[in-house]
């Protein structure tokens, strides 16, 4: 039986979140082909992507974003980061800081000087699926219970409808 990643299971824990866990194949983790097999709706799919900013010293964010639409790195991001730039967070750092794995990070078990940014638009779910951590596992929730990680910060405007 697959599990969530410790550190994921641990924030969840300690700050009483309610969810289910729903086990998957890892091969199937990223967005698209999970929503496809486990019929999963991409505006249900809360994406968690970590983001740096490229002055020193460098300034990271964890971003919750619908799979339905882009995240604003260039101006709100910036803006809530007060920084000129910022861009994707490289891979490697973005697993060094989470200690996650790729195409399984999520907002539950981040470092406590990481603001995870939660789009408005997430809210508006009567459920979200987000990362477990690993590639085999993903947490299923209300959006409201985003809120109860003292790093959130619920923010306008944070990510645009994605142009297909």
């Amino acid at each position: 039986m697959s599990a969530l990643l410790p550190i994921v299971q641990a924030a969840l824990d300690v700050y009483s979140i309610a969810y289910r866990v729903f086990e998957c194949d890892p091969e199937l983790a990223d967005t698209a082909a999970f929503c496809e097999k486990y019929g999963f709706s991409p505006g249900q799919s809360a994406n968690t992507i970590m983001v740096a900013s490229k002055s020193e010293p460098v300034k990271f964010a964890a971003c919750v974003v619908l799979a339905t639409t882009k995240l604003d790195v260039n101006k709100k991001v910036c803006q809530l980061l007060a920084v000129k730039k910022a861009s994707f967070a490289p891979m490697d750092e973005a697993l060094r800081l989470s200690q996650m794995e790729y195409g399984g990070v999520t907002a539950f078990g981040l470092p406590d000087d990481i603001p995870v940014y939660v789009d408005s638009r997430v809210m508006e779910c009567d459920e979200v699926i987000m990362g477990g951590g690993n590639r085999s596992s993903k947490v299923i929730l209300h959006p409201q219970e985003l809120t109860k990680l003292p790093t959130v910060q619920l923010i306008e405007g944070l990510a645009k409808i994605a142009v297909v």
